[in-house]
């Protein structure tokens, strides 16, 4: 079934569309541009703390200890994502919501002692570490699913509705941050670099959590999955370019050494496209037995992330690009290999990842303040309102029909895990406090939640809106007969 939307978007004059792009992409993505070089005060929030330390140094043996905390970690991800799931969520929410329990904001309020017996200093670099290869693997396994035929033959509507649904959350995010900086930016941190965080924080959507949600509830081989599937894609990517920028600002100490990172990043997307793809399909196409793809996959993910890491931006960036460039090709052992990584991936290594965030998490810096709990409603409502608000804004006067601009709108408001991997990456690098922390988990968590909930509720309208029209017309049978 085609997708009518994208046959009336092909239909339109080049001049009719270009317009259309001008106002939803060019023009947000200018005035956000403007707004970075506002002044928007100083910065009065503490110094950041980048690395977690929960407990004392134990004069133990960190294996036992660590062993301890890691099968509290997965046995506790893995009961909250079956909770989750029969609630009807996906078991991202529950996973995640096991982190912030473990943390000090339910663990470490209700029982301090066992908090501290189970997050223990000596174990935290290891958990720390764990959490490092977990986002590696999980970006790995993004970038696999970010198949190339996604944004090839859907036409321009899938195009400027994908670029629209950054830009305008882009361009929000930039303004909240004009508002935010002084009362809750770290005092080191320069406005450009936590508005370009801010904004791309604000602009991501969680590729995987939504492609899980589109096959539970049967809509990803309909038009609307076609749709929306297609804008996530080219949303996520484009988000991710723009906290490479971020990220390379963060880290530069001078434009000239920006600049170097970014020629460098540039380089080393050239030679993994121009040179390892290549190979890598050469090797498949040769004959690479499934016990040696496994291991081949895994270096390669490992020396990409490695590379991205010397060149100074994350390591997720080289795994999420090895992940991209794999050849595809409807080959089995690719199918194998990515279940075998997908399975380890999420029932071993990404837990650690979802306590490390918990334990980053402190509600208590919130406490009874209503001022901080008015800005986390007011980002809350920024981030929702550039997608459910943006999004269908763009996409219905392309001629998408509106229940499906609606259902697009709320399920790129999706963010899950993504964005949870954004905010790591700015505590890490001091960008953000772990109060601004809190509150953009807080709108991970909430935005994701909600996804199905808004579904259901736009599912209902339909569903009534159908039965009244076909009372409608039997009414109007009945009265001609």
């Amino acid at each position: 079934m085609t997708y009518p939307g994208f046959r009336s978007a092909n239909t339109r004059t080049v001049r009719r569309y270009a317009i259309a792009y001008g106002l939803a992409v060019v023009l947000p993505a200018a005035l956000a541009l403007l707004m970075l070089g506002f002044d928007a005060g100083t910065a009065a929030g503490p110094v950041p703390m980048p690395s977690v330390g929960v407990g004392r140094q134990q004069q133990v043996p960190a294996t036992p200890l660590l062993l301890f905390s890691i099968t509290v970690v997965v046995a506790l991800a893995h009961l909250g994502g079956a909770v989750l799931r029969r609630l009807g969520q996906p078991r991202v929410i529950g996973e995640m919501a096991a982190g912030i329990v473990l943390g000090p904001s339910l663990l470490g309020a209700v029982w301090p002692e066992a908090y501290r017996a189970l997050f223990p200093g000596a174990v935290m670099p290891y958990l720390n570490l764990l959490a490092q290869f977990g986002l590696a693997f999980f970006m790995f396994l993004v970038g696999l699913e970010l198949r190339g035929d996604l944004l090839r033959g859907r036409g321009r509507i899938a195009l400027l509705c994908g670029q629209a649904s950054v830009a305008i959350p882009f361009a929000l995010g930039v303004a909240l941050a004009l508002l935010i900086y002084a009362p809750l930016a770290a005092a080191p941190v320069e406005f450009p670099v936590f508005a370009l965080f801010v904004g791309a924080a604000l602009s991501v959507t969680a590729f995987p959590v939504l492609a899980r949600i589109l096959l539970e509830r049967g809509l990803f081989h309909t038009p609307t999955g076609a749709l929306t599937i297609t804008c996530a894609a080219i949303a996520d990517v484009t988000a991710w370019l723009l906290l490479a920028v971020a990220i390379t600002m963060a880290r530069g100490s001078s434009p000239a050494e920006a600049l170097r990172t970014l020629g460098l990043t540039a380089a080393f997307a050239a030679v993994m496209v121009g040179v390892v793809r290549p190979l890598l399909a050469r090797l498949l196409r040769r004959g690479l037995s499934q016990e040696a793809t496994l291991p081949v996959v895994i270096v390669g993910l490992l020396v990409s992330g490695l590379l991205t890491e010397l060149i100074g931006i994350h390591l997720i960036f080289g795994a999420f690009l090895f992940g991209v460039l794999f050849p595809r090709d409807g080959d089995v052992r690719l199918r194998r290999v990515r279940e075998r990584t997908q399975d380890f991936t999420t029932s071993f290594l990404l837990p650690p990842f979802f306590a490390f965030v918990g334990l980053n998490t402190q509600i208590g810096l919130l406490g009874q303040d209503l001022a901080m709990w008015g800005w986390c409603l007011l980002i809350l409502a920024v981030a929702v309102a550039g997608k459910i608000g943006g999004v269908p804004a763009v996409a219905r006067p392309l001629g998408v029909p509106w229940r499906e601009a609606s259902r697009l709108g709320v399920l790129m408001n999706c963010r899950g895990v993504t964005e949870l991997v954004i905010l790591s990456i700015g505590l890490g690098l001091g960008i953000i406090t772990q109060a601004l922390f809190t509150m953009l988990v807080i709108v991970a968590l909430v935005s994701t939640a909600a996804t199905a909930p808004l579904l259901e509720l736009l599912d209902r309208r339909d569903a009534r809106r159908d039965r009244e029209v076909r009372g409608t017309a039997e009414a109007r049978v009945r009265r001609s007969a």
